[in-house]
């Protein structure tokens, strides 16, 4: 399959896999499917990037969303019950650094990739993560979720899932500095024994706000078809996910869910699900922040 056709089957994966976690909690959790219903587009900002681009899979999952120039961070800082989504290279000045950092620590969620590592992470968050050192292969790795502990991830992550995760060449691994302070949500064996490091995606608490980064891009271009399963129909693994009813099959089916594989939505069902527990958290301490200040 060409490059363009790779792409193009990714995009169609993620307006699958966003379609299926909303149907998922509709039927394991109510409540969360309506938290992440209510996020509006002044909640959510997208700084334009280079190599990453956050929010073309946001706009073909329905997502509201503002997209504003890296610079603008130089100017101000947003709001702290905003979450702000950081395309790599993250090329932002001191300021816009110290803009961000402000925002964190008032309460706002920073969730970046990739190089921001080295230009956002490491000047404004000294002493959490660090780029290693050592650049990637463009290649595609085997993951593994932690979602045991994680209500939000248990709901939606079983322990039978197998996802695959696309590393862009020149990708920034990720060392952690603060083991006691920094949680690895996702991490990888593969990335681990080639470059010296596991995580994938990894966050800390700051102030009020919190961090979010993972390695190379939220937006999965390509996947792999390593197993028998993952060259399945996208169809079974929807059967494995969601109750099916007839309704259900029918929209799948006009959303052309039997031209992808298994292997594709599920790789791209699992980054969605991630970017779904950063929204789902973001908003449940806004509105305990509100009902703090209001006693």
């Amino acid at each position: 399959m060409e490059e363009k056709d790779k792409k193009k089957g990714m995009f169609k994966a993620y307006q699958i896999a966003q379609e299926m976690i909303k149907d998922r909690l509709e039927d394991v959790d109510k409540d969360a499917a309506k938290e992440l219903d209510s996020i509006g587009e002044n909640e959510v900002i997208v700084a334009r990037g280079q190599y990453d681009f956050i929010e073309r899979v946001f706009s073909k999952m329905g997502m509201p969303h503002k997209v504003v120039a890296p610079s603008a961070f130089e100017a101000f800082a947003p709001s702290p019950e905003q979450i702000v989504f950081l395309n790599c290279p993250g090329n932002i000045d001191g300021e816009g650094v110290r803009n961000l950092v402000n925002f964190v620590e008032k309460g706002g969620f920073l969730f970046t990739t990739d190089w921001a590592l080295k230009h956002v992470i490491e000047p404004g968050f000294p002493g959490t993560l660090r780029y290693n050192g050592n650049a990637t292969g463009d290649e595609v790795v085997r993951v593994e979720i932690d979602s045991k502990d994680d209500p939000f991830l248990k709901s939606l992550i079983g322990e039978g899932d197998d996802p695959q995760w696309w590393i862009e060449g020149s990708s920034y691994p990720i060392e952690v500095l603060e083991k006691d302070r920094v949680e690895v949500l996702v991490q990888s064996k593969e990335v681990k024994d080639r470059y010296g490091e596991s995580p994938i995606f990894a966050c800390f608490n700051h102030g009020e706000g919190k961090v979010y980064h993972m390695i190379s891009h939220f937006y999965l271009q390509r996947t792999e078809t390593r197993t028998e399963r993952h060259r399945r129909s996208s169809s079974d693994y929807m059967g494995e996910k969601l109750r099916m009813s007839s309704g259900r099959a029918a929209k799948y089916a006009r959303m052309g869910a039997g031209d992808s594989t298994l292997g594709e939505v599920e790789s791209a069902y699992s980054s969605s699900a991630l970017m779904g527990k950063v929204m789902y958290e973001k908003s449940i301490r806004n509105k305990k922040k509100i009902l703090d200040d209001e006693l």
